[in-house]
């Protein structure tokens, strides 16, 4: 199976080498076995992982650098995927669900993974602003909601780096009132397409310091976008 992993990435136009083919088997694996525990994902076919998963969460893989923060980190995608792939990032996963950071450090332990840490806290409790070199988040929420959570966490000229449907348009229309609030400037969309699925990566580069009262507390980020 882990020649079908780098068939696949291959595929996709991703190379990886045995070893991290074998590291992503092991996640699959400790994925499927802790899945019903935890209600990780739906997508439980091993193709499947592989490709909305695994290679969804590798494309990006080069736009990272540094101390990366994973918002919402859930599962391990983006976060984990990102650490097998490149061992120098050093992760930080926030999840506010602790039995997702249970899981979490499990895998942590089952993967040897020693540049990965878990956290368990709700984002606009995180006391780390302003440290990050770079901040992402997959499947969380819309782009306003999602740049409240992310820019304040960055250095300045650090990047935010967000994974999107392929049709966003709308939801980038509607977040230049929160980028211009909390620093950020639009710097590149990327359309890409992992077999047949379109996706957009959106980076967000932090120009400006965040007020420090970002992101508001009782849910606001949802209820009233900026």
């Amino acid at each position: 199976m882990t020649q079908k992993i780098k068939e696949l990435f291959e595929k996709a136009r991703i190379k990886i080498s045995d070893k991290q083919a074998e590291k992503l088997l092991k996640f699959y694996n400790f994925l499927m076995a802790e899945n019903e525990k935890y209600n990780l994902t739906a997508i439980k076919d091993f193709e499947d992982v592989v490709i909305k998963h695994f290679i969804d969460s590798a494309v990006a893989t080069q736009y990272f650098y540094g101390k990366v923060l994973d918002v919402g980190a859930g599962a391990g995608f983006p976060g984990v995927v990102l650490a097998i792939l490149n061992p120098k990032l050093e992760i930080t996963l926030v999840d506010s669900l602790n039995k997702r950071v249970n899981f979490l450090n499990s895998l942590k332990n089952e993967l040897k993974l020693n540049n990965i840490i878990a956290i368990h806290s709700r984002i606009e409790d995180f006391q780390k602003k302003a440290e990050f070199d770079c901040v992402t988040a997959r499947a969380v929420a819309e782009l306003p909601t999602l740049l409240e959570y992310l820019l304040p966490f960055l250095k300045i000229g650090g990047r935010a780096i967000i994974y999107k449907g392929g049709n966003c348009f709308e939801e980038v229309e509607k977040s230049s009132e929160a980028l211009k609030i909390l620093g950020g400037q639009i710097e590149e969309m990327t359309k890409y397409s992992i077999f047949d699925n379109l996706r957009t990566l959106i980076t967000v580069k932090k120009v400006v310091s965040s007020p420090h009262n970002f992101p508001r507390g009782g849910n606001l980020p949802r209820k009233k976008p900026l």
